[in-house]
């Protein structure tokens, strides 16, 4: 016993020295950077524990500490002031809970003796200072290093360093929280220490104080793979070289270029949602010329469907559906949508005016953005998920758990909207008629319910705006969210193109673009935002340099030296067909086209009307309430959140039965006017007839293990079932992987 005061001196001189936080006038700890810090690191403040919304055994604290006033007065007012005995503190339950020399349910969090103890005992020795207003606030985080290359069995140490508002910059690793971005690749314990434990590249990410840092961890795999294979890879442009650079760095071999059947299969698909015709294809087989796959990105970048297909790629991002929206106003919309693509706009000016509408529903289609998002909070929230891949939904109670988004950014940005009204509506809900007006009001805020007044409005990460300057707010916010520096804005718009054409984004999911999710290519994503925001936000230029590069025109050939690749683009990456892609290449091969004649109205009826001509393709259609059983099937949007989880490429048992025995390829097959009926009508040998079927379904010719099988067995069929025979082989080709996948 005669020890511990010693002890306890020499811990507190050791605090005192390499601490955590401490204001620069503060003799005392501080509540704020050293206490607060103690609690979050022991897990006191987290969900599953005191931070829960109703605290745990009587004891509430904010989630991670994003309130450190009210912490405070939990801390030393409830209870009679039993958690903290300023005359006794180690009586104080602060103390005596977290070592259990008092019975915890959460068990031992702190102890006796540690750093941590010495530093809360002298805080509450100290009177328990409170927070203050002029508190020095951590502006940000600096992990090293930064990449480390860690072998499978090897460790590195990570140090973490707090940058304060006062300039002062401490290190702050023992009290720093680590996260593992990938465990399959790497762990990290709670010093900081890192495990490898497989080949690959991920990431830790590290919390403190709610800012975050990113380490990034490279695992090279152990491929025998000559450097000159890289040196000799061909390159066309920046995106190239530096996919090149990463898989050089974690020896992955790139496949060799798709061949041009492949190919140009592909970029069809992806740049204008449908097959190529067989004389389309076959012209390109046949074209000798080294500039042919520039070409044909020109010609695909200025087709009509083009727009077909990326004015429906942007009204899934807008929600344009007839569940939020009557159908004239929806018609309008979504009509706003097309002339904006079929115009090029820019993608900048094109936000701004979405950001910034007002008028009527029906004259300004762009007006419509604010009717599906009804209220300040979800305009600000859906915002920040569709033109900056930001999840900000989780600070609407708390500070972010997983980013640096605080409460009161989230009401500050919601404030932004809070002066938006609409007024009218008039007609009859059936009939689709009626106007509703979008207008300002010239006052008004958003209580922020934690405070119980308004925080002054401002984007995230920038200046609060005047609350009292006239004029419309989301005018600085459209500035600021478009503004070349964002560093947010470039990168989430070339992020969802890239994975468009690629399958793979370089942040995944498409959407989340949050420090604690890592691009698995950093250079690569800040090179393609760099190259949307030099080309003025002109995304059909994204869209060229992606087509023309000899990352986009590799195969999906797998080597043993990158079968392990999943996101590093050694390989191109096979995947389903999306759903409306998929219905209209059925219609395209069988010259038969789906019916959409029922439009769900959104007054909760089931009545229905006809609103689509017949020969409408998938692609063409306004509304995703529309309804199709083989859309819904197979994964459709259904434009409920903004939200890229609301598509769904992933494969049922539902989906092979439909393709199986439904209706859709089979009515097809046997329509009397279809592609069948017409090709057995030019009474074709077996070779061209087998000819004629694979150039349309898989825009390529038979091989031969495929062509003298199939054509020995069309030759010995009984006339009388010649045409089963041909449906059999239509359907064996529209459900075989090689035409339902992109590859």
């Amino acid at each position: 016993m005669t020890a511990w005061p010693t002890r306890l001196v020499l811990v507190l001189l050791l605090a005192a020295a390499a601490g955590p936080l401490r204001t620069a006038a503060a003799d005392a700890p501080s509540f704020r950077h050293d206490v607060l810090p103690i609690l979050s690191k022991a897990g006191c403040n987290t969900g599953g524990c005191h931070g829960a919304i109703a605290g745990k055994g009587g004891f509430r604290l904010s989630l991670f500490g994003y309130d450190p006033e009210k912490d405070y007065f939990t801390i030393t007012r409830e209870v009679r002031g039993r958690r903290v005995e300023k005359a006794d503190p180690a009586r104080s339950l602060l103390l005596t809970k977290p070592t259990t020399a008092v019975p915890h349910k959460g068990g031992r969090r702190l102890e006796p003796g540690s750093e941590e103890y010495a530093i809360l005992t002298a805080w509450i020795s100290a009177g328990a200072p409170p927070p203050g207003p002029h508190d020095p606030v951590v502006t940000s985080l600096r992990v090293t290093p930064a990449e480390a290359a860690l072998a499978p069995g090897r460790k590195q140490k990570l140090a973490v360093h707090a940058t304060l508002s006062d300039g002062t910059t401490r290190d702050v690793t023992r009290w720093a929280k680590f996260t593992s971005a990938d465990e399959a690749v790497a762990t990290v314990d709670s010093a900081g220490e890192v495990s490898g434990i497989a080949h690959g590249a991920g990431a830790v990410t590290v919390w403190y104080s709610s800012q975050l840092a990113t380490a990034r961890i490279v695992a090279p795999f152990p491929h025998l793979v000559d450097e000159a294979a890289y040196a000799a890879a061909p390159r066309t442009g920046f995106i190239d070289e530096l996919v090149l650079a990463q898989l050089q760095k974690l020896r992955l071999l790139p496949s060799p270029p798709a061949a041009d059947t492949t190919f140009v299969r592909r970029a069809h698909l992806d740049t204008i949602g449908r097959l190529p015709t067989p004389d389309e294809a076959r012209a390109f087989v046949a074209d000798p010329a080294p500039d042919k796959h520039a070409r044909l990105a020109d010609a695909l970048l200025a087709r009509p469907e083009f727009v077909d297909y990326w004015a429906y790629q942007w009204s899934d991002l807008l929600l344009v559906t007839s569940s939020k929206l009557r159908p004239e106003p929806l018609k309008a919309y979504a009509g706003w949508i097309r002339d904006q693509v079929a115009a090029n706009r820019p993608w900048n000016e094109m936000v701004t005016d979405l950001v910034t509408a007002r008028g009527s529903s029906l004259e300004n289609g762009a007006t419509n953005f604010f009717a599906v998002h009804q209220d300040p909070e979800t305009m600000a929230e859906n915002v920040s998920q569709a033109f900056l891949s930001l999840s900000i939904n989780c600070a609407k109670c708390h500070n972010h758990p997983l980013e640096k988004w605080t409460n009161d950014q989230y009401y500050a940005f919601a404030n932004l909207f809070a002066r938006v009204r609409a007024k009218g509506w008039g007609g009859d809900p059936r009939s689709g008629e009626g106007t509703r007006t979008l207008y300002l009001e010239p006052r008004g805020d958003l209580i922020q319910p934690r405070t119980g007044r308004p925080q002054p409005p401002a984007p995230l990460d920038a200046p609060a705006l005047d609350p009292d300057a006239p004029g419309d707010r989301r005018e600085a916010l459209a500035e600021w969210l478009t503004a070349p520096d964002n560093p947010y804005f470039a990168r989430a718009i070339a992020n969802r193109v890239w994975a468009n054409f690629l399958g793979t984004g370089v942040v995944e999911p498409v959407d989340d673009l949050r420090v604690s999710n890592p691009p698995s290519n950093e250079p690569l994503l800040a090179a393609l935002a760099d190259f949307v925001v030099a080309q003025q936000f002109d995304l059909k230029a994204l869209m060229r340099e992606i087509l023309v590069s000899q990352t986009y025109r590799r195969s999906s050939e797998v080597l043993p030296e990158n079968a392990d690749d999943r996101r590093f683009y050694a390989r191109h990456q096979p995947r389903r067909l999306m759903a409306e892609v998929l219905s209209d290449a059925i219609t395209d091969v069988t010259q038969v086209s789906e019916t959409f004649t029922e439009l769900a109205l959104n007054d909760g009826s089931n009545e229905a009307t006809t609103r689509y001509a017949p020969g409408t393709r998938a692609l063409e259609l306004q509304d995703s309430a529309v309804r199709n059983y083989f859309l819904k099937t197979f994964g459709r949007n259904a434009r409920d959140i903004t939200c890229e989880c609301e598509r769904s490429n992933q494969p049922s048992l539902v989906q092979v039965l439909h393709l199986a025995n439904g209706s859709t390829i089979n009515d097809k097959l046997a329509a009397p006017a279809g592609r069948v009926s017409a090709l057995l009508a030019r009474a074709l040998p077996p070779e061209h007839l087998i000819e004629e079927l694979w150039w349309l379904a898989l825009s390529r010719p038979p091989g031969d293990s495929e062509r003298a099988p199939t054509a020995a067995v069309l030759a010995a069929t009984p006339a009388e079932e010649h045409r089963a025979a041909v449906e059999d082989l239509f359907w064996s080709l529209l459900t075989s992987r090689e035409f339902l996948f992109q590859h």
